[in-house]
């Protein structure tokens, strides 16, 4: 399914080549990126395959968009939102879709991390539950009982006991297939943070289904060469000058690590 089938970012040149997020693009000759039903931005530390999740994420308003706040030059951000472009993409009958759907959204690994940090600390976990209904509009009359209420202490106790049953990884699991349901677009920065490669590739499968079978797209932000060798993608090289698109055992990041283990491949050698 192809919900998100093109984006442009800003074309415009500014004078100055620390201001955020042009400088992303400064000596980038194409700046437009062709999707597929399953997309990876691949390209190393500090590359701007985050930034341009974020962006992307911004101008569609999917939830889980960042405002860049921490950066002296944020006052641009959303100027450079506005001069982006996207068209949309074709369900299977090949009907133009209208609008992208309304349970996309962009998903980071710091949120996944942050969920699981929850699970680990039950004072911020309930401060997270509260807030969770805070935010859906609840009246502070009825936050007050809901702090003190049986369904609150059975809520933690759900939470203290997938803590004990799941290590990180699994919590990791578990939580974004609570998070991604069927027919929808979703950004995803680096799901494979913290997952062993066995569930690295786990999870890259998992996401071919749900591409291929449950109408979900995805756009993908990863250097790992587990996700990288098993997810059905069209990858863009964002360390290349023009996002050239690559074959997984072509990226630099691939190649280190299949040379490294070929320096080394005798001592898997048993004699």
């Amino acid at each position: 399914m192809i919900y998100l089938s093109s984006f442009l970012f800003s074309r415009k040149s500014v004078r100055s080549p620390h201001i955020y997020p042009y400088n992303v693009f400064l000596n980038r000759t194409e700046k437009i990126l062709v999707f597929a039903p399953i997309t990876v931005l691949y390209g190393g530390n500090a590359s701007g395959k985050s930034t341009m999740l974020n962006i992307i994420a911004n101008k569609l308003q999917l939830k889980g968009q960042e405002y860049a706040t921490n950066n002296k030059f944020a006052g641009y951000f959303p100027q450079f939102i506005n001069e982006c472009d996207f068209t949309l993409g074709e369900d299977e009958t090949g009907k133009s879709v209208k609008k992208v759907p309304a349970d996309s959204r962009y998903i980071k690994s710091e949120d996944i991390l942050y969920e699981i940090k929850k699970i680990q600390q039950e004072q911020i976990l309930a401060d997270g539950y509260v807030y969770e209904h805070i935010r859906r509009g609840m009246p502070k009359e009825q936050r007050e009982q809901l702090k003190n209420s049986f369904q609150m202490k059975q809520q933690m106790e759900y939470m203290k006991f997938a803590q004990e049953k799941y290590s990180n990884g699994e919590t990791t699991l578990q939580m974004l297939d609570d998070l991604i349901e069927t027919d929808a677009l979703y950004l995803l920065d680096e799901p494979e943070v913290s997952l062993s490669p066995e569930n690295q590739t786990r999870l890259a499968e998992w996401l071919n289904k749900m591409a291929r079978f449950l109408g979900c797209q995805f756009v993908i932000a990863t250097h790992s060469p587990f996700m990288l060798a098993t997810l059905h993608a069209k990858i863009y090289n964002i360390d290349s000058r023009d996002f050239d698109v690559a074959k997984w055992t072509e990226l630099e990041n691939v190649r280190y690590i299949y040379d490294f283990f070929m320096r080394h491949q005798k001592e898997f050698v048993q004699e």
